[in-house]
């Protein structure tokens, strides 16, 4: 298989293995406008597979850090121009995310109220990070 290189777009590195088109979908890249590249499935020395993205023409302005952090923390981000990445960046997990992911909990006024924002804020329990609902503190299911 091959697969050629970027001129100008980023790669995302390091996501983890089968998750490649729900990335796309949480940072809101339309495949059927966009000139993609997944790889699924490939080996890694670090997590034993891994899948990879690459965006032709996508601009590193308009990609949300903050939500790739969220579906894909172990990502890497590579900003490539004229064939060359000239950046390399990792994302982090947001303190607070809204309106990205839906509260699980039926009974929630988010679920029953169209209004309202559906909130997020990161809590971190006995080292592990997770994502509680601002309203009903319900864990978020990714």
């Amino acid at each position: 298989m091959e697969v050629t290189s970027l001129n100008n777009g980023i790669i995302i590195d390091h996501v983890p293995a089968g998750t490649a088109l729900k990335v796309l979908q949480y940072i809101h890249v339309d495949p059927s406008r966009t000139k993609i590249a997944l790889i699924m499935n490939a080996d890694s020395h670090r997590y034993g597979t891994k899948d990879i993205i690459k965006i032709e023409g996508m601009d590193f302005a308009d990609l949300d850090l903050h939500v790739l952090g969220l579906v894909a923390p172990n990502a890497t981000v590579g900003i490539v121009r004229d064939g060359s990445i000239i950046k390399k960046l990792t994302p982090t997990l947001p303190e607070h995310v809204e309106g990205v992911i839906r509260c699980p909990n039926p009974r929630c006024v988010t679920s029953t109220e169209r209004d309202i924002k559906q909130g997020f804020h990161l809590v971190t329990l006995n080292g592990h990070q997770e994502y509680r609902c601002d309203y009903c503190d319900e864990e978020a299911k990714l």
